[in-house]
């Protein structure tokens, strides 16, 4: 079987960065997505993310809750299980989930838009262990959107004043054990494209992960450890007139000998700002890409979660 998803080492934006743009690109339009290794995030900040993380979750569900912000759709806090649900599913994905989003100085004129995220009393080291996850990831995320510039014929610094300030959300995903067979035809997370620009993905070592290719194939994604997974958005395709693309994903069942362990991982979504126009890049609807209506950056974020049912109509 061809090895659609090869590792990228993140070394060679240092050392030949239009090569290291022409692979990610090459590999986002054959699946939407990309393996990084080598990546620049330290150890340490992703070790101590992973443990305040589960201490969250291992936490009694009453005191989760309490960080649950249904009427802001979950946007910063804890989000319960069972609650979110992929594009037009009818059953409810089995996993729950914290946001932590940007922090925003008092003063900042985009805090209408942006709440702050709560603070966890409960567990001292998880404040500064998310916040600087999410700073060290925005930085990541940023670099990659440099190189996918660079890529599209941009100038690399193309997409720095359009991603400053974006309602970016880390989430911490929790999959729990699962003790009981799970009912016929559920998943852990039902087949959905992300909404954001592009996702940055650790903790997908633990299987589960599967693309839908466009043969109409699915796709394990299998990354070696220490690895970054990177998908496509939404807004990345819709700039990009598709020839990006936001391929269709989802996190299958385990196996029976696999059913009983826990599963983890952190994706950052990062997004545009907010008043950001996404409209289609003319060099792309010349290469044969389709054009959509230009749409800005927050009415799309909230057109695509009321989809998902995280904002009620």
């Amino acid at each position: 079987m061809q090895n659609y998803f090869t590792p990228i080492s993140f070394k060679r934006w240092q050392t030949d960065p239009n090569g290291f743009a022409d692979a990610l690109g090459r590999s986002f339009r054959e699946t939407g997505f990309a393996i990084i290794e080598d990546h620049p995030i330290p150890h340490d900040v992703i070790n101590h993310a992973v443990a305040a993380t589960k201490a969250f979750f291992a936490l009694p569900e009453p005191t989760k809750v309490k960080y649950f912000d249904k009427q802001g759709g979950g946007q910063r806090g804890y989000t319960p299980f069972k609650t979110e649900n992929a594009k037009n599913a009818e059953a409810p994905d089995l996993k729950e989930f914290w946001h932590t989003g940007r922090a925003l100085a008092p003063d900042s004129p985009h805090r209408h838009l942006m709440k702050p995220t709560p603070s966890v009393s409960e567990i001292e080291s998880f404040d500064p262990a998310m916040a600087a996850f999410y700073n060290a990831l925005d930085e990541c995320g940023r670099t990659l959107l440099r190189a996918i510039a660079l890529h599209l014929d941009l100038s690399a610094d193309w997409f720095d004043d359009k991603v400053q300030y974006g309602n970016s959300i880390l989430r911490l995903l929790h999959y729990p054990p699962q003790v009981a067979p799970p009912a016929k035809g559920s998943v852990r997370a039902g087949a959905h494209e992300d909404i954001n620009v592009i996702t940055l993905l650790l903790g997908a070592e633990e299987a589960g992960l599967e693309v839908l290719h466009a043969s109409g194939q699915w796709l394990a994604v299998n990354p070696p450890a220490n690895a970054i997974v990177i998908n496509c958005g939404d807004m990345l395709q819709r700039l990009t007139a598709g020839l990006l693309p936001s391929t269709t994903h989802r996190v299958v069942n385990p196996k029976p000998e696999r059913a009983q362990y826990p599963r983890y991982s952190t994706p950052f979504f990062l997004h545009f700002n907010h008043d950001a126009l996404i409209e289609a890049l003319p060099q792309c609807v010349a290469e044969g890409g389709r054009a959509e209506p230009p749409i800005h950056a927050n009415d799309y974020l909230l057109e695509r979660l009321r989809e998902i049912g995280l904002i009620k109509l």
